[in-house]
């Protein structure tokens, strides 16, 4: 089959392919070549040695004819989307049609256009893009296989969960009324996946702030030098202790 048609690529949660309204994943030959179609899908930018496909692959647990093994996989995956898709011989290069999607990829175009709204304050803008960024980034990326490059993945993704969480943050706490109480929650969540970046915390302590909280608002202060102070042995940044002199100030 020769693919022209766009494809929906997804590799965070359950690995899905969808092509003509239908889902493919089942025609890949096996673990290995749902692994290896993820592996071009990521750096489909640019062409592939065999060598770095067999380390992706199998690492050093090559099997006994390691040439023949990968050949056979690519042929597999050429008679499910055509060569026009898989393309090369010596250096392979995945070519999806036109208009086709891939998970990962929108994540990240989302997550640069919620960056530029929130320095653009541009509110609208930014909370939907992150928002997007966060439903994919929340997933775990090609659950249940393992892997160096799979690791790394994985966390090049909860970085960009963690930007997504402090863009929504930032948009919810402009937005007002109730989407402050949002805002609390979207910033705890933060702090859970990255405790020791300053960012959950203010935002934290700004929406306890707007809600009249300014007691718990110090609390979560304290809970932030305390962490810092013995898991790093550093102190808050100026930003958040100005934010927090200016609450102790408001309270007196």
């Amino acid at each position: 089959m020769e693919s022209t048609k766009p494809i929906w690529i997804q590799l965070c949660g359950p690995f899905a392919i969808e092509l003509a309204g239908g889902r493919i994943e089942g025609n890949l030959p096996a673990r290995q070549g749902r692994l290896l179609f993820a592996y071009l899908t990521i750096h489909r930018d640019r062409l592939i040695d065999r060598d770095e496909l067999l380390e992706a692959l199998w690492g050093e647990q090559l099997p006994s004819a390691p040439g023949s093994a990968l050949s056979a996989l690519l042929s597999k995956i050429r008679g499910v989307f055509g060569p026009d898709v898989v393309q090369g011989r010596k250096q392979i290069r995945l070519v999806l049609p036109p208009g086709s999607w891939v998970d990962v990829e929108a994540a990240g175009d989302a997550i640069h256009r919620a960056e530029s709204g929130v320095a653009a304050r541009a509110w609208d803008r930014a909370y939907p893009a992150a928002l997007i960024a966060r439903v994919i980034s929340t997933r775990r990326f090609l659950a249940g296989f393992d892997g160096i490059w799979i690791d790394e993945w994985r966390r090049r993704m909860l970085d960009l969960l963690v930007r997504a969480l402090e863009c929504s943050a930032a948009s919810l706490l402009q937005f007002g009324g109730s989407e402050v109480v949002l805002a609390g929650r979207t910033a705890r969540e933060l702090i859970e996946r990255a405790p020791y970046r300053e960012s959950g915390y203010r935002f934290l302590m700004q929406a306890l702030t707007a809600q009249g909280n300014v007691a718990e608002a110090l609390r979560v202060y304290e809970q932030l030098r305390i962490t810092l102070r013995d898991e790093l042995g550093v102190g808050p940044g100026q930003d958040i202790q100005d934010l927090h002199l200016g609450l102790l100030r408001a309270s007196t």
